[in-house]
């Protein structure tokens, strides 16, 4: 059972998927990253609000690119499931907000992590519960 599932993450249609997601999740963390940082380093911005800012931003840019391309298959559209998705992923990346946050204040405050590097690490830690939410329910039809 272990083995069929980590075969179908290296070939099948889950692969083809997962690289998608993986490859706009790169995207919009780079954007995310780079938001980040005019916030704090060019608008002083204190670094958890900069990041919840550049969060919510990146949630829609997100949700836009693996609609149309990620997820095109099951894709949501006509603007009733297309902004019942946009609402669905904000609920999913949402309730991730408090994880990243949590997890980039504590590595910076209490690891003394610069905070791009915390950043990043709390983008791939809460990434396995967005997917996870995200395919099941945002694209989902359950």
């Amino acid at each position: 059972m272990v083995r069929a599932l980590l075969r179908s993450l290296v070939s099948g249609p889950l692969a083809v998927r997962l690289r998608r997601y993986m490859i706009v999740g790169t995207t919009t963390a780079g954007v995310q990253m780079l938001l980040l940082w005019l916030f704090v380093d060019v608008g002083r911005v204190n670094y958890l609000l900069g990041a919840t800012v550049a969060i919510e931003i990146t949630i829609v840019m997100t949700y836009v690119l693996n609609n149309a391309w990620t997820f095109a298959a099951m894709r949501n559209s006509g603007w009733g499931a297309y902004l019942t998705g946009l609402l669905k992923t904000n609920i999913v990346r949402g309730t991730a907000i408090p994880i990243q946050l949590a997890v980039l204040y504590a590595l910076v405050d209490f690891q003394g992590v610069q905070y791009l590097l915390a950043n990043a690490v709390a983008i791939l830690l809460s990434g396995v519960y967005r997917y996870v939410l995200d395919t099941r329910w945002t694209w989902g039809r359950t």
